[in-house]
């Protein structure tokens, strides 16, 4: 069914769900699994109140954290997934790395946003709707551990 699915985990509850749902599927299709993580991108610095100039935080570190951290989830499960750290737009980085590996799934969480943040920020999940070339799945569902394991531990 599905031969390379790709997941774009951000380590929040809803990246969380992602990740296990997208694991499970690829449990079921015995997938390629890569694993992807977006550093966005910042303003060098900026003026605020008062003249402080701010430079943002350089946050590689911690993606590249939450990238390890879902690699590990992964390979409890069974699987043995590729990482890919990438900085940029998370919906075009995402879309590139599917097109890169081949992907016919692409798997993201569900982060509900209202209709000011999304026309202010917009929403990956409408852009990747958009542009990509495989299927998407937003994923939901909570998957249990003992589901994960058990298939994980059982012969293909």
């Amino acid at each position: 069914m599905y031969s390379t699915i790709v997941l774009a985990y951000d380590g929040s509850l809803e990246g969380r769900l992602a990740l296990r749902e997208g694991a499970r599927l690829a449990q079921i299709c015995h997938a390629r699994v890569v694993l992807v993580a977006v550093v966005e991108p910042f303003s060098e610095a900026f003026v605020g109140d008062f003249g402080s100039i701010h430079i943002p935080v350089d946050k590689t570190d911690d993606v590249q954290t939450i990238l390890d951290e879902g690699i590990a989830r992964l390979k409890r499960m069974g699987l043995v997934p590729e990482a890919r750290l990438e900085r940029g737009q998370p919906s075009e980085r995402i879309k590139s790395v599917a097109e890169d590996v081949g992907a016919d799934l692409v798997v993201v969480g569900h982060h509900k946003q209202g209709a000011l943040a999304r026309w202010l920020v917009g929403s990956v999940t409408a852009s990747l709707s958009d542009t990509l070339s495989c299927s998407l799945l937003v994923a939901r569902m909570d998957i249990a551990e003992d589901v994960l394991f058990e298939t994980a531990a059982s012969p293909g």
